[in-house]
């Protein structure tokens, strides 16, 4: 029963029945307390800090005139007559006896000064921020800090939050800590919750914390929904311990973060090149006019439809992000009457077998995703192509431009590889994508890290 609830914050609907029966025999172990807080005569929800909705007598269980948070409703619906249940967190780890890293690979010497810069953020319990560019390494660069926090009897979280990235993740750090139990806590999983002392989560997972971890690390801070969840960022603080390290990594920082890090009030480190030594390729701007309405009635006839033909013909692998789901199956389906004899598929957020469908594209089963910018990010194939359609839609942000160029020349076997912005006329995040990413290129090359 402890185990469920160490470092944990969970409501009485979410416990099973012999823990409930446990704590009505035990209840002075277990800190039970009310699932709101109240400030200046508005109750908010304790999980998620929003403010209830007020529901009347009739539409709840207590009888009583009552209210909901419909913030956080997916996780299990927290009612003003509900109760949490928490117990603090115990540290309940043996002392590794042996080796826990079990990576074998080498870091370059930025790489290994990250990596040190990390080891001493834990100790020191800081916060830092760990700017690399895609493809650098900074899973690679974790693994001493996460060593020396696991040997030292300390929790540790890594947040992502995106799914795709945390499932990204899990089994690279598997292989690494190969002796240590890890949990993978996401939306749907179906394993049960085990306590650990090594977690990798959803940032909506750490709603579920409290006081958990001595060292946080929340990969793509800057990515939708975490950046702009004021909601979010209490359950990352919730989560961790008064006293512990909060480590952000991120390739495209918020201008928030950049200001702290420029003004020093945020401890950085920066990393303008990839592990391989190769410059990150810079995107190409192409017009594509009016491509919404000519890719589905004649798609060989545009400069877009035109370049898919040749990478198909060059057996080329390669993503393409959409802008619009609804559009984007429509033009899968004027691709499967154009190019009827090639593998692909559509993916997006909205898509039940999006999991299996990248799998496929990592085992060469696809030559090409058609994807949402589900896939901007924590989604690693080697030796693609990336094109994007539509590149002037306000959802391609300058940091999800950046992201979505970054999927391109990761691998040290294929560094390079090509980047197409199809527009319908220049936005300003393409070119503030174009030249951060020229920017980091100018960087890395005065630091003598790429030629």
């Amino acid at each position: 029963m402890e185990e469920l609830l160490y470092g944990r914050e969970l409501l009485d609907s979410e416990l099973p029945q012999n823990v409930q029966e446990a704590i009505k025999e035990k209840p002075f172990k277990v800190e039970i307390t009310d699932s709101f807080t109240k400030q200046a005569g508005k109750y908010y929800c304790k999980r998620c800090q929003t403010i209830f909705t007020p529901v009347s007598k009739e539409h709840c269980i207590c009888g009583e005139a009552c209210g909901y948070c419909r913030n956080c409703l997916k996780l299990g619906k927290v009612r003003r007559c509900s109760h949490f249940y928490h117990l603090k967190e115990p540290n309940d780890f043996p002392i590794p006896k042996k080796e826990v890293l079990h990576w074998k690979g080498t870091l370059s010497e930025q790489q290994e000064k990250a990596s040190k810069d990390i080891v001493e953020t834990i100790k020191k319990n800081q916060t830092r921020l760990l700017w690399a560019v895609t493809g650098a390494g900074k899973t690679e660069m974790l693994y001493e800090g996460i060593a020396y926090g696991l040997k030292n009897k300390k929790r540790i979280g890594i947040a992502s939050p995106r799914i795709d990235v945390c499932l990204e993740l899990a089994p690279r750090i598997k292989e690494a800590f190969s002796h240590t139990k890890i949990a993978v806590l996401y939306g749907g999983m179906e394993e049960k919750y085990g306590y650990t002392q090594l977690v990798i989560a959803t940032t909506h997972q750490l709603y579920r914390f409290k006081e958990a971890f001595d060292v946080l690390i929340i990969d793509e801070v800057d990515a939708f929904p975490f950046h702009s969840n004021q909601s979010l960022f209490f359950a990352a603080n919730k989560a961790k311990k008064k006293i512990s390290s909060l480590i952000y990594l991120s390739a495209t920082p918020t201008l928030v973060m950049q200001k702290q890090v420029k003004n020093k009030k945020l401890l950085s480190t920066i990393l303008p090149a990839r592990y391989h030594g190769h410059p990150l390729p810079v995107p190409k701007l192409k017009a594509c006019w009016n491509w919404h309405e000519k890719l589905l009635k004649s798609p060989l006839r545009t400069p877009c439809g035109k370049k898919i033909q040749q990478l198909i013909k060059e057996e080329r692998r390669f993503l393409i992000f959409i802008p619009n789901i609804e559009w984007m199956l429509k033009l899968e389906k004027k691709m499967r009457l154009v190019f009827p004899k090639c593998s692909f598929a559509s993916v997006s957020a909205e898509d039940p077998e999006r999991k299996a469908k990248v799998s496929a594209m990592r085992n060469k089963e696809f030559q090409f995703l058609m994807s949402s910018t589900i896939l901007e990010r924590g989604i690693t194939f080697p030796n693609i192509d990336v094109l994007v359609i539509g590149a002037e839609d306000g959802i391609f942000t300058e940091s999800a431009l950046v992201q979505i160029a970054g999927r391109c020349g990761r691998a040290a076997d294929y560094p390079t590889g090509e980047v197409i912005f199809y527009h319908d006329g220049k936005s300003i995040a393409m070119k503030r994508a174009v030249k951060q990413i020229k920017q980091m290129n100018k960087l890395a090359r005065t630091r003598g890290l790429i030629q």
